[in-house]
């Protein structure tokens, strides 16, 4: 291959490579997080038929979820920083598997509700505790990478999903259905509980590993801090306005993206699935390709200041393209069209909250990733109301679209004004 050279093939060997291990288990927890995530709009045909509900009861039940989540983040945020990182994610895992199965119970409204908002509740640990995870196991140089490839877990869970959901569905019922995602999650606990300890600790990472791993962490700065003064500092805003600005668009991606295809691209329910898959698997690719482009240009600067903006410059740029959907009225121009800006997004997402451990000390990373969590639901909810605003009074796409097309932009000219240069935060003492 033209991107290693056999030299650093042999160096990376040499050095150990355990920590990809953990990669691999928290991509495998993304997967399942979104899986279990998109279940019940993949159902919501046959439960709508066996439950009773109404459209507004539908979105009522889904804004528990984001109220669920936006307060779950803040919560294990902060837990992150203080507790086990094998404690809390074993517990959030079991937490959200339950839920998911829980959900093959509910009868009513109000139980959907109830048991939507305990998953997600559970299911917002898995973002910060994976960040956090990532810069214990992870030098610098590799966390841009690393966040890339389990952050394609969400985009694999998408494309899973309706490839599983509906299946299933037939074969055994809805109600198995939530059985079978919620027991994933039990499956993916005990091997988590099995094999995970600290890399300081663990008996399969090597001394030359571990010293690769910290090799470029200052530990003097590894002190607790309140909650209220992480939001002393610049970066932490630049962290917040880049969720609240960016995360809107990839939820109005995840719930709508069915929906529009139906109503302006004319495409049944039955034909909905390959499209959804092209668009999911783009997305997969671009979360690697974004995190491999940052950190092919850390190995050549060596400052993450440039490494990541430029990463982030060409994702919001690959988002343009769909402001222009209305102009074309080609069902594939508009897949291929959503599919890079979904790709573009996932880059951006595994570069921005890199950013996080590029500046912040590992004690401060998961409540800050946390706060800033918080902000892109809280976006997301507003956002969500806007959407409904809008296609109840236009019934026109294109201007939702074109907002998120410009988001990206703007939130790196904020992100670049609150920290221009990217240098690690001084606690104040």
């Amino acid at each position: 291959m033209k991107m290693l050279d056999a030299g650093s093939v042999a160096d990376q060997t040499a050095v150990g490579r355990y920590r990809w291990t953990i990669c691999a288990l928290i991509f495998f927890a993304t997967t399942i997080n979104y899986m279990d995530r998109q279940m019940l709009g993949l159902l919501a045909p046959l439960l709508q038929k066996d439950i009773g509900w109404t459209q507004v009861q539908y979105a009522q039940t889904v804004m528990v979820f984001t109220v669920a989540y936006a307060v779950g983040l803040a919560t294990f945020g902060r837990i992150a920083d203080r507790i086990s990182t094998k404690v809390v994610y074993g517990g959030a895992m079991a937490m959200w598997s339950l839920a998911a199965m829980l959900h093959a119970i509910a009868a009513t409204v109000p139980g959907f509700a109830a048991v939507r908002g305990l998953l997600g509740f559970g299911e917002a640990a898995n973002f910060p505790v994976a960040i956090r995870t990532t810069a214990l196991w992870f030098p610098k140089k590799e966390r841009a990478l690393a966040t890339g490839l389990w952050n394609m877990g969400a985009t694999v869970g998408g494309i899973v999903a309706p490839a599983f959901v509906p299946i299933a569905a037939v074969m055994w019922g809805w109600r198995a259905t939530f059985i079978v995602g919620g027991a994933a999650g039990f499956v993916w606990l005990a091997v988590w509980l099995l094999v995970y300890r600290p890399p300081a600790e663990h008996a399969s990472v090597s001394k030359r590993e571990l010293d690769y791993i910290d090799s470029d962490r200052d530990e003097s700065v590894e002190q607790r801090v309140s909650w209220l003064s992480v939001l002393k500092y610049r970066e932490t805003w630049a962290f917040i306005f880049g969720k609240l600005l960016t995360d809107p668009v990839w939820w109005f991606y995840l719930f709508w993206l069915p929906k529009w295809l139906n109503e302006s691209r004319h495409i049944d329910i039955a034909n909905l699935g390959l499209p959804l898959i092209v668009i999911y698997t783009m997305a997969s690719v671009g979360s690697v390709a974004g995190g491999w482009l940052s950190s092919r240009l850390m190995q050549r600067s060596h400052k993450p200041n440039v490494a990541r903006k430029i990463a982030m410059g060409v994702c919001a740029l690959c988002v343009l393209p769909i402001a222009t959907l209305s102009l074309f009225q080609s069902l594939w121009y508009a897949v291929f069209a959503v599919g890079l800006a979904s790709a573009a997004h996932q880059g951006w997402s595994a570069n921005l909250v890199t950013t996080v451990g590029d500046v912040f000390p590992r004690r401060m990373v998961g409540t800050v990733v946390g706060i800033g969590g918080v902000a892109g639901m809280i976006g997301s909810f507003f956002y969500s109301g806007v959407i409904g605003e809008t296609l109840q009074r236009t019934g026109q796409y294109w201007v939702l679209f074109a907002v998120g097309a410009s988001a990206y932009l703007v939130a790196l000219g904020i992100i670049h004004l609150l920290m221009p240069r990217m240098t690690p935060v001084k606690l104040e003492h």
